[in-house]
């Protein structure tokens, strides 16, 4: 039988709700991280953005420890983290104790965002956001071996020491040849948001002229998922959803830069043709699942998708549960 490797992704985009809608939808979300590690997801995924009419998940760390506490095996995937946007120390401090709580199953992919505003809002300077990106690097390495080292002049030492030996997993994620080479000089493996052969062989050869392996990670199944009995209704009642998500994130591009996610779709109709997002049923899913060859299928559940109302989205996750999940 193929292998499943199943991702809850959450990152709170919906319609800036305020009180006890927001504070449902919130532990909702905590919740399903707690179901999803009952029933079989191997990774729940945390985001980071601010500055969302929208909204948007603006604390992953914080996320993650509270799903920490409540789960035992799902592994926890901060994707991305805009390290820039931190304290290094701090930061420092935060990963190890994430690091601990979770025995390890806490990692993060390091990004430097690509959002002028998010700098200006956490008063950081957009400009030198590359040096201080391998500022922060060096810190986090440091800091983490549990030794004293010299912190702009000073000897300092940070605690708790991490649980992952010899520091917490983290990969560089980046779309461009000085992200890849940043990796490479670290010796950190890397992991673009989206399929990009040509950057990957790049970053594959960079990091054997500094001495490195070199480690890609690259996720294939690139569609957004929810799971519902009968598409086109659901696309008819939650498409708006998605659309408002999708027109979010879109809004954000920057000249020359694809993104997989981006769309230009005015309207459902034409989302739904992108396949950006997809509602499909279980079996569908299924047959998906049993057609992959040499790897493991890796969908992208995202049941909370714009503002999603609470009940389908439950529906979403019972109904991949019971009828994909439990059948591989």
């Amino acid at each position: 039988m193929p292998g499943i490797s199943a991702v809850l992704r959450i990152n709170m985009s919906g319609q800036r709700a305020t009180g006890k809608d927001e504070a449902d939808r919130y532990n909702a979300a905590i919740d399903m991280a707690e179901y999803a590690d009952r029933n079989g997801f191997a990774i729940v995924n945390v985001e980071e953005h601010h500055n969302a009419q929208i909204g948007w998940l603006p604390s992953p760390l914080l996320m993650a420890g509270f799903i920490a506490s409540r789960t035992k095996k799902i592994d926890i995937r901060g994707s991305a983290l805009l390290v820039t946007l931190y304290d290094p120390i701090r930061l420092a401090e935060d990963i190890a104790m994430l690091d601990l709580v979770s025995r390890g199953r806490f990692y993060f992919i390091l990004g430097q965002g690509y959002r002028p505003i998010e700098y200006h809002m956490h008063d950081h300077d957009w400009e030198s956001r590359g040096e201080a990106t391998e500022f922060i690097i060096e810190t986090l390495l440091k800091a983490w071996t549990g030794a004293p080292f010299e912190y702009r002049g000073q000897q300092v030492q940070v605690s708790p020491a991490p649980f992952t030996k010899p520091h917490p997993l983290f990969y560089y994620g980046g779309m461009s040849k000085t992200a890849v080479q940043r990796a490479a000089k670290f010796g950190l493996p890397f992991f673009p948001p989206q399929p990009m052969p040509e950057l990957q062989e790049y970053y594959l050869a960079e990091a054997q002229k500094h001495g490195k392996a070199g480690r890609v990670e690259v996720h294939e199944d690139m569609s957004l998922l929810f799971i519902d009995d009968d598409p086109d209704r659901a696309w008819a009642e939650l498409g708006p959803y998605f659309l408002r998500e999708t027109q979010e994130y879109s809004s954000w591009r920057r000249g020359g830069v694809a993104r997989h996610y981006q769309t230009e779709s005015a309207s459902v109709d034409e989302l739904r043709k992108q396949g950006t997002f997809e509602i499909i049923t279980p079996e569908e899913c299924l047959t998906r699942a049993k057609s992959t060859e040499g790897r493991d299928y890796k969908p992208v559940l995202h049941p909370l998708a714009g503002g999603i109302p609470l009940d389908r989205a439950w529906h979403c996750l019972e109904l991949f549960s019971s009828k994909v999940l439990s059948q591989l």
